[in-house]
């Protein structure tokens, strides 16, 4: 009887028995609400500047979507963890520097960049960013972003390179310094989650 008992408990565990012992998959599959993001504040949208002299020059410029900022990353090999000089501001309209020309850029606000790295190789004169003036950066697709609606190369000018960048609206931003990198993010919104 016993040998009976205990074979009949393990037919239960096992094969036909998990059947009635598992979860239905539907049920295995609900997953909890997503709590929203708690997002940084304090970063202000006042004009940010570190002064530098430039040591290298711009190779490329790229953008990433985040949770709560979209981020424009400007790469400077060369410099390592040294300081890239910048000057970071909101601007009614974006003008090239030397010319004066008014390079349009699209959205509710504009923020300009200014990087302290030229475009080109100082030696020798030779483009490093193959960035035209006017036109949106090159490579960089604004598809999805929530913040970024547009993007202008204004140029280099005195060892310094100018983007515009149209944002949905005057939101606060930071600018990080990073080994070869330049990072400005621009909030998608002023609150303290991501909506």
């Amino acid at each position: 009887m016993k040998r009976r008992t205990t074979a009949l408990a393990t037919l239960l565990l096992t094969g036909a028995g998990l059947g009635l012992l598992t979860v239905p998959a539907q049920a295995a599959t609900t997953a909890a609400p997503r709590a929203a993001a708690v997002c940084p504040t304090g970063w202000g949208s006042a004009q940010k500047t570190a002064a530098a002299a430039a040591t290298a020059s711009l190779r490329d410029i790229r953008t990433g979507r985040h949770e709560c900022y979209d981020r424009m990353v400007f790469h400077v090999p060369g410099v390592g963890s040294g300081r890239i000089g910048y000057d970071v501001r909101y601007v009614s309209r974006l003008y090239q520097d030397g010319s004066g020309r008014h390079v349009p850029v699209a959205g509710g606000a504009v923020l300009e960049v200014r990087v302290a790295a030229p475009s080109y190789d100082p030696e020798t004169g030779g483009a490093t960013y193959r960035g035209r003036v006017a036109q949106p950066l090159p490579g960089v697709n604004l598809t999805g972003y929530r913040t970024f609606k547009d993007t202008r190369f204004a140029g280099s000018f005195e060892g310094d390179t100018q983007v515009g960048i149209g944002v949905r609206a005057r939101l606060p931003y930071r600018v990080l310094q990073l080994p070869d990198r330049l990072v400005v993010d621009v909030a998608h919104t002023w609150g303290t989650t991501a909506r």
